[in-house]
């Protein structure tokens, strides 16, 4: 899914790839220094769906507008936003890919949407694979994990159900989270 972000005049794309070898991810980042700061992948188990990534990718640009960003990089800041932590360390070991990630989710910037497709191509040339979103969607099994992920009780997603079925009042609390971590400078 491509977006262009008119206030911040940044195209993002947010994707995701299923039966992704580690190695040739880490490869891919560690052989395009250069794109590291407009690329970041995601452990797809723990992304509750593209609006998650679409609202980190939207904080990380803000922060970056206002001059209140944590890291250098718009990536980074874009992982910090995704996991609602401010420490690096803690949001790459909560969502970044480790050996065991077999989907992964991607978050790609850039200025004009040819700019972004080529990085898009690039990252599908080298996984060797077709973007594929499906793994961005929940079910019950990853909305366990996110629900532990992101510390969310039974009470809390009752209560925001009430007005909507479980996996939207997920991405909403999800979503609410994200957001939050914009207060805690």
């Amino acid at each position: 899914m491509l977006y262009y972000i008119e206030e911040y005049l940044k195209t993002v794309a947010i994707t995701g790839y299923k039966n992704v070898k580690f190695l040739s991810a880490e490869t891919f980042l560690k052989t395009s220094r250069q794109q590291v700061q407009q690329i970041q992948f995601f452990d797809a188990s723990l992304i509750a769906s593209w609006q998650h990534l679409y609202f980190a990718a939207i904080n990380a640009l803000q922060s970056f507008h206002a001059g209140t960003n944590v890291s250098k990089s718009l990536a980074v800041e874009t992982i910090l936003y995704a996991s609602a932590v401010r420490q690096i360390q803690k949001a790459i070991r909560l969502l970044g890919i480790k050996p065991s990630t077999a989907s992964v989710a991607i978050v790609v910037f850039g200025e004009t949407r040819e700019e972004v497709a080529g990085l898009l191509d690039q990252v599908s040339r080298y996984l060797d694979t077709a973007p594929d979103d499906a793994v961005l969607e929940l079910d019950e099994v990853k909305a366990a994990k996110i629900r532990e992920a992101f510390n969310i009780a039974d009470q809390e997603l009752r209560t925001v159900s009430k007005s909507s079925d479980s996996n939207v009042a997920l991405v909403s609390l999800v979503v609410e989270r994200v957001a939050l971590l914009a207060t805690q400078l």
